[in-house]
């Protein structure tokens, strides 16, 4: 297979397999989830569990008291990160070509050379915090296969999206067709690894303030 093959295959049906496990794979774990139910609680409400939930979500986006002071590089350089890969996956002119490919939908986008220069901040903060993972013996201690497997899945597409566009390292096809191939491989393996916090983050942090709200705790 040549480069402009796999380019073809990974533009085609390699995308059609990835989205379709993808959504298939997002609906599974959704509905494992909400499907889990609890018991009815009884007792009357201490405060508002819908306005308890919509704080926590507020409350829990930001650092705890004391926290940006003792662990800065997860906070700064997480926050960076998270809001970088935002940037960069949603408001890229080719990027959102594909989005409207696929669902019809599009939104202006940001300027390339914005997007290069968030892409290259979101990179530098991805490697400051697996280099404070390895270097702080706590994290490099908790963590799994799975921590350090979710990071390179998550960096190499930026890795390899910013080098097809600077067109380094390979050729611009051989390198395009890398970057689709890892942006596939991403959404085979989220909805099965604790990249699927994408899709939980908020929810269990508006579940966890409305129960706690029903109990009168504070959170």
């Amino acid at each position: 297979m040549n480069e402009m093959q796999l380019l073809t295959w990974v533009r085609g049906p390699g995308l059609n397999l990835a989205v379709g496990i993808f959504v298939l794979g997002v609906l599974w774990r959704l509905f494992e989830i909400y499907s889990l139910g609890r018991k009815k609680d009884l007792s009357a409400p201490r405060a508002l569990p819908g306005a308890s939930g919509w704080r926590t979500i507020f409350r829990r986006t930001l650092p705890a008291e004391g926290m940006l002071k003792k662990a800065p590089v997860t906070y700064i350089a997480g926050a960076i990160f998270h809001i970088g890969l935002a940037i960069v996956v949603f408001l890229f002119a080719p990027h959102i070509k594909l989005i409207q490919s696929l669902f019809g939908i599009s939104w202006p986008a940001l300027p390339s050379q914005f997007i290069d220069l968030v892409t290259i901040v979101t990179l530098v903060a991805m490697l400051v915090l697996l280099a404070d993972r390895i270097m702080n013996p706590v994290k490099r201690f908790l963590s799994t296969f799975e921590d350090w497997f979710t990071w390179t899945l998550t960096f190499l597409p930026v890795l390899t999206g910013w080098l097809a566009v600077r067109h380094l390292l390979l050729p611009y096809t051989t390198m395009l067709a890398l970057h689709i191939l890892c942006v596939e491989l991403l959404l085979v393996f989220l909805p099965f690894t604790k990249l699927f916090h994408a899709f939980t983050v908020f929810g269990s942090r508006w579940f966890i303030g409305a129960i706690n709200g029903h109990k009168g705790v504070a959170v």
